[in-house]
């Protein structure tokens, strides 16, 4: 089984700190996420500055698409992401246009459940699409609430349809074999290391923590583990 991909969330505002952040954990990550507030206020120059700065790492724009896929993902695949994002909640229409156009230049669709009702009809309908990757997200709010991703990870790794499953959601060290385990292929931490004193030591450590995990029996494996 192939080892997780790690991958580091760019939430701040800031050109500069995003590209001064993204310099110090680069080494220690797979792929760099451009936020979706990150992206919406510096626009497509900043991929085009990360992508030319950072070759060697996979950049994901999170554009969290709802209208116009095709049209809206089309011009950041050309500007180098290798991953854009769409909603789930959006027109199946919408989602099929980010996959087609993802595959037209040989790049990756990553479909968000976040605020999703019935996660397994869609995940198994986008799966049908082609969707490279679902999103199981559990944004900010949710969190700030007190919810985590892991009953959502547990349904969609579950349904066994052979997609790549990436996890967001106040993933850190000490959960980051827990995710794995259940069935993540990525594994997304932001505040973990943006917040942390040294960013590139909890990179680091957040990867050292993924990449180390064994299988110990999947989904029911990380449950018998949860509730012994």
């Amino acid at each position: 089984m192939a080892k997780p991909l790690v991958q580091m969330a760019l939430d701040s505002l800031d050109f500069d700190q995003t590209v001064a952040l993204a310099t110090t954990v680069a080494p220690h990550v797979d792929i760099l996420e451009i936020g979706t507030p990150c992206i919406k206020y510096n626009g497509i120059k900043l991929l085009e500055t990360l992508r030319a700065k950072f070759p060697n790492n996979k950049i994901l724009v999170d554009l969290k698409t709802m209208d116009a896929g095709f049209y809206e993902a089309e011009p950041f695949y050309k500007a180098g992401a290798d991953i854009v994002t769409v909603l789930g909640t959006a027109d199946i229409g919408t989602i099929k246009g980010v996959i087609d156009v993802a595959n037209k230049y040989g790049k990756k669709a990553q479909v968000d459940l976040i605020n999703v009702v019935d996660k397994a009809a869609r995940t198994k309908e986008v799966a049908k699409l082609g969707a490279h990757i679902i999103g199981v997200h559990t944004g900010l709010d949710q969190q700030a609430a007190g919810q985590t991703p892991f009953a959502d990870l547990g349904l969609v790794a579950g349904l066994n349809l052979g997609v790549d499953i990436s996890v967001a959601g106040g993933v850190k060290a000490t959960t980051a074999k827990q995710v794995v385990d259940a069935g993540a292929t990525i594994v997304v931490a932001g505040a973990a290391i943006y917040g942390a004193a040294d960013p590139a030591a909890a990179a680091a450590e957040i990867s050292n923590a993924a990449k180390g995990s064994q299988s110990s029996g999947g989904l029911f494996g990380w449950l018998k583990k949860l509730f012994s």
